[in-house]
């Protein structure tokens, strides 16, 4: 990796007072690197000047500043994949626009995620400058329940200073809101042991205002669902549905179980129980949830079969580039074919 080019992606938006102190500080930063580079400002819509204080520092600078301009607003996730597009370079590192992630930590990390040979390393915030109640605690609540559903053991899910091969993330997709969630994706097409953190530099936001708050804690809980499912159920969806069918049947077979035995039983009456409708409820929802599974199995069937994708991704493997690659029988020497292959095929 002596001779790799790096991509940095900056989503940006209303961030108009930041641009030139971060590109300033990013050039600082990479001064004395040795390879190419490229810094990609995304625009992710902003209604202010945020896209001409980018065109004035490349102008200023030099071509390798490429700016990305998105339609409207279509939230970090999409401005995030905008910039992972362009990128064209082997290392891709991701930060936010507003001064509070430190490039100068982009260094240390690169040559960390060389040595360790990691395909994702994550920036921890360790001394955060966020206020604890409407910043840290949801954050923190936040990532023990990522790590806890999900395995990936980080322990700062929201900081957007990462660095990545290029390799390894284009080979997922980022939708939604899922820019939280990066490392677990990243974690469904490689090893959670190439996945690792370290300790990065925080600064208190100096311009313009934060675009968090309270309500985003309602959304991870959704998101984390859909990424739980993702994970474990997107190429056999029939297993989920078919979980929850079984234990509605289960536990409605139990109840018509009980009642029958106390009508044939015990003469008792169970027309009015309130428990006899719940049986009957959870019965109808068990063939709804196995049916749909039996409908979600053939659609991912069909998903599969019509898009050619694989249930699997590769590292590596040998390339096949000439029929010489096969093993040919006929051009070995005859005493090999008699002690080795030969005695295989008698055994």
């Amino acid at each position: 990796m002596s001779a790799f080019s790096l991509s940095i992606v900056v989503p940006l938006y209303k961030e108009q007072e930041n641009v030139n102190p971060l590109i300033t500080r990013i050039h600082q930063t990479l001064a004395d690197c040795p390879n190419r580079w490229e810094l990609i400002c995304v625009d992710d819509g902003s209604p202010d000047a945020t896209s001409l204080r980018v065109k004035e520092c490349r102008e200023q600078l030099g071509s390798h500043i490429r700016l990305v301009s998105l339609q409207r607003n279509y939230g970090q996730t999409a401005a995030m994949q905008a910039g992972i597009d362009a990128a064209r370079g082997d290392l891709i590192v991701t930060l936010d626009g507003d001064l509070q992630n430190d490039p100068a930590d982009i260094p240390a990390m690169i040559e960390q995620l060389i040595e360790r040979d990691l395909d994702m390393l994550q920036g921890w915030r360790q001394n955060r400058q966020d206020g604890w109640l409407l910043r840290k605690l949801p954050s923190w609540l936040a990532n023990k329940l990522i790590a806890k559903i999900t395995g990936v053991r980080l322990r700062d899910y929201g900081c957007s200073l990462k660095v990545y091969r290029a390799s390894v993330l284009r080979q997922i997709r980022l939708f939604g809101e899922m820019h939280r969630f990066i490392p677990v994706w990243v974690a469904s097409v490689t090893q959670p042991s190439r996945i690792g953190e370290c300790p990065v530099r925080h600064h208190a936001r100096q311009f313009g205002e934060s675009k968090y708050g309270l309500s985003r804690t309602f959304r991870v809980i959704l998101d984390l669902l859909s990424v739980f499912f993702f994970l474990r159920f997107s190429a056999r969806p029939g297993h989920f549905f078919g979980y929850l069918g079984l234990w509605f049947g289960s536990f409605g077979s139990m109840i018509m179980s009980y009642l029958l035995i106390i009508k044939f039983g015990f003469g008792q009456d169970i027309g009015s129980r309130p428990l006899f409708f719940i049986g009957i409820l959870l019965l109808v929802a068990s063939m709804q949830f196995i049916t749909t599974g039996v409908l979600a199995e053939m659609l991912s069937r069909v998903f599969f079969q019509a898009t050619n994708a694989r249930g699997y991704t590769l590292r590596s493997a040998t390339p096949v580039e000439q029929s010489s690659c096969w093993f040919d029988n006929a051009k070995q020497p005859e005493s090999e074919n008699a002690s080795g292959i030969n005695r295989v095929a008698r055994k």
